[in-house]
C-alpha cells in the first residue's frame, strides 16, 4: 500500500520487530535497519520491491535504540548512495557506537550477550549521517517524508510523517500493538517506557503532534500498520497515566519493580479482556513479557529522575 512495504526484522520472535521499505519512482528509502542479523531481510526486500541496492537514497532511523538502529551501519555498507536521518542526538551514537553497544552490555550482561542478540555493530562514516532536526524534510524522489522531534519514549527519537500515504512511522512513541492480540472489539495497544528516558508529559505530547495531522494509520515498529488512530491514542492516554499512578504507589517500595510488573500485568489483562480478548492471562503475559519487565523497568528509572 502506497509503496510501502513491512520488514520482519527477525529479532526476538516473528511478527515482534519492524523497519519499513518507501519505495517511490524508482528510489528507496528504509525506516529503521533492524539488527545487524536482519541485513538478509533487507536486501531481499529492495529486490522484492523491483530495485536495487545502489537504488536506495536514504535510512531514516526513528531511535537508536538497538532493535531498531544497530544494523544500519551494515545495512549502509551495502547502499552505496545512501545517507543515514537520525535525530541530532542519535546522530554521534551512530557515528560511534560504543557507547551504545557498552549501555546495552551493561543492561544485559555483557558484550557477548549484545554481539548475540544485535549483531556486529558498526560504525556509519560522518560524512554519510545527517541530523534529522525538527521539521527536516527527506525527499525521496519528490514524495516528502516529514521528521518531527517526538520525545516520551527516547529524546532522540522522531516520527517521519509520510504526506503520500497520510500516515506516520511512528517508531515507539505510539506504543506497540502485536497482531496475536487483536479482537473483534478492535486492536490492543500499550505504550512503551523501556528505560532510560520515559517521560510521561512528553509522550502525551508527542503523541497529541501526531495526531494534529489527522493520520488514516501509524506504522508501528513493533508491529506493523495499524488504523482506528483516535481511539488508540486515547487508550494510549489512559494507559501511560495508569502506569504512571502504579509506579507512583510503589515508588518507596523496596521490591517496587516487581509490584509494578505485577500491577501493569493486572492493567494490561484486564483492558484486554474488556476489549475482546479471549486469551487468558497467562497468555497475554507470554505476548507481553518482555515489554512488562522494561516497562516496569522504564517507570523505575522515570521515579527515581523525578526524586531527586
Amino acid at each position: 500500500m502506497h509503496g510501502i512495504h513491512t520488514i520482519d526484522t527477525g529479532f526476538a520472535r516473528p511478527s515482534f520487530d519492524a523497519a519499513y521499505l518507501v519505495a517511490e519512482r524508482g528510489r528507496g528509502a528504509f525506516v529503521d535497519s533492524g539488527t545487524a542479523h536482519s541485513l538478509p531481510r533487507f536486501l531481499d526486500a529492495i529486490a522484492a520491491a523491483s530495485l536495487q541496492p545502489k537504488d536506495i537514497d536514504w535510512v531514516i532511523l526513528t531511535h537508536v535504540h538497538l532493535d531498531h538502529s544497530a544494523g544500519a551501519g551494515q545495512l549502509m555498507r551495502h547502499l552505496p548512495n545512501a545517507k543515514l536521518a537520525v535525530h541530532p542526538r542519535g546522530a554521534p551514537h551512530m557515528i560511534d557506537p560504543s557507547a551504545l553497544i557498552a549501555g546495552a552490555a551493561a543492561v544485559y550482561g555483557g558484550e557477548d550477550i549484545v554481539r548475540r542478540d544485535y549483531g556486529d555493530i558498526v560504525p556509519v562514516p560522518k560524512d554519510r549521517v545527517v541530523e534529522a532536526d525538527d521539521g527536516f524534510v527527506v525527499d525521496l524522489a519528490g514524495r516528502a517524508l516529514l521528521c518531527l522531534d517526538t520525545p516520551g519514549h527516547a529524546r532522540h527519537h522522531i516520527a517521519i510523517h509520510d504526506e503520500r500515504a497520510n500516515a506516520f512511522f511512528t517508531g515507539d512513541v505510539f506504543g506497540l500493538s502485536y497482531r496475536e492480540l487483536d479482537s473483534p472489539g478492535g486492536l490492543f495497544i500499550i505504550p512503551t517506557t523501556s528505560p532510560v528516558q520515559f517521560d510521561p508529559d512528553a509522550a502525551h505530547a508527542s503523541i497529541e503532534r501526531l495526531m494534529r495531522y489527522e493520520p488514516e494509520a501509524m506504522y508501528l515498529t513493533h508491529y506493523g500498520r495499524v488504523t482506528d488512530v483516535a481511539r488508540l491514542a486515547r487508550d494510549l492516554h489512559e494507559l501511560i497515566d495508569a502506569m504512571v499512578a502504579i509506579g507512583k504507589r510503589h515508588v518507596s517500595a523496596p521490591d517496587r519493580e516487581q509490584r509494578i510488573a505485577f500491577d501493569f500485568i493486572d492493567l494490561y489483562a484486564d483492558r484486554a479482556h474488556r476489549q475482546g480478548v479471549t486469551l487468558n492471562t497467562a497468555e497475554i503475559v507470554k505476548v507481553l513479557e518482555v515489554d512488562i519487565r522494561l516497562n516496569a523497568q522504564g517507570v523505575v528509572v522515570w521515579l527515581d529522575r523525578n526524586s531527586r
